[in-house]
């Protein structure tokens, strides 16, 4: 079954389609990890996004029932060199292509993923349309055109209601901007009692909760989209300690007056090494970003930026200079990549801590 898939900028490739048998549109990004297709197919921060992977044999160890990072996928479509029909993995339990048929979410294969990556590396992300190859190049192309990105993906991808995952230690509001499972999991392994609220929950809601801390997860689309969570950051900040990962990162820098712009490709990918200023030590991490906090703006605030990024220079950790609050844009719970910086969930408890015998001081 021949499919094509069109770009905003006219190029046409055609491939042989798998997975869903319907048509799609999105931003065209392309993420450049060598494993974990599973994990980065069910990462809610893909929401509305078709997703191009640069190592070309993908799912030769099939689908399984452990690494999702989410119920329900919120990608748009799946671009790769080869999916592989006959996996071979002991958890193995369907194919790549029986998962996406079974999810309705449309991919294509035998394109030239390095032909595609170079255009997004050199133009930047691009809208693009995967459909049947009877589709008219010119009609997809002008609704290509006309088609506006979605700009509420947070609120697709959150949580509608607010739910426990009881532990005995710390308790930890964590705010579903789109969160990878892989946070949840690294508060429960440290046993701490986790309450997971949507993204537009109220300070006075998240407060009320008694927290020893407040975690902002990661989450697609542009941090501006989502003015509700910078208006409850501006009254949490200092009340709590804080930990934001990813889009809570971006959130995190605005409430506090700096700014975010969009990247020319963003970084996606489990191999992003990232330098602690204050150590000079590298962690290699995995990233999943298209926005990043706009270093020049962090002057008239009360931040400090702690680490950047060693290829380009850009932001990816920040900590108030007042208050027991840190954030990095990059994915310390991995999901798949990399576990240099897991450390840093530590910190948080340490800070926890910390703030508690504080607190307990001056009462």
């Amino acid at each position: 079954m021949k499919k094509q898939l069109i770009l905003e900028d006219g190029t046409i490739m055609i491939g042989k389609g798998f997975g869903g048998d319907t048509e799609t549109i999105g931003e065209i990004v392309f993420n450049t990890g060598m494993t974990g297709y599973q994990e980065i197919l069910s990462d809610p921060s893909y929401c509305g996004q078709i997703v191009t992977l640069t190592y070309p044999l993908i799912g030769n160890y099939g689908i399984n029932r452990d690494d999702f990072e989410s119920i329900h996928p919120a990608v748009k479509g799946f671009i790769v060199k080869e999916a592989t029909e006959f996996p071979s993995n002991w958890r193995s339990e369907m194919t790549i292509d029986e998962y996406f048929q079974m999810k309705k979410i449309p991919g294509i294969m035998g394109i030239d993923t390095r032909k595609l990556t170079r255009i997004i590396r050199q133009y930047g992300t691009l809208k693009g349309a995967i459909c049947g190859i009877d589709k008219n190049p010119d009609e997809v192309l002008r609704k290509l055109h006309k088609a506006q990105l979605p700009t509420n993906q947070v609120k697709q991808v959150s949580t509608k209601n607010a739910y426990p995952s009881p532990g005995r230690g710390k308790r930890v509001v964590l705010v579903d901007f789109g969160m990878k499972h892989g946070i949840l999991r690294e508060l429960n392994q440290r046993d701490c009692d986790v309450i997971v609220v949507p993204y537009h929950t109220t300070a006075a809601e998240i407060l009320h909760l008694r927290p020893d801390g407040i975690m902002l997860s990661n989450g697609p689309g542009d941090p501006k989209d989502v003015p509700e969570a910078i208006d409850m950051l501006r009254e949490v900040i200092g009340k709590v300690p804080l930990f934001g990962i990813c889009l809570g990162h971006q959130l995190f820098a605005l409430a506090c007056g700096a700014n975010t712009e969009k990247m020319k490709f963003g970084h996606r990918g489990s191999n992003h090494p990232v330098k602690d200023l204050a150590t000079g030590k590298i962690a290699i991490t995995s990233q999943n970003h298209g926005y990043t906090v706009e270093a020049a703006s962090i002057n008239n605030t009360s931040l400090s930026i702690t680490h950047i990024a060693i290829n380009d220079g850009s932001v990816e950790g920040l900590r108030h200079l007042d208050y027991p609050a840190f954030t990095v844009q990059y994915h310390p719970e991995a999901s798949p990549g990399p576990e240099d910086a897991n450390g840093l969930f530590d910190q948080f408890l340490a800070l926890m801590e910390e703030n508690k015998l504080e607190v307990s001081a001056h009462a």
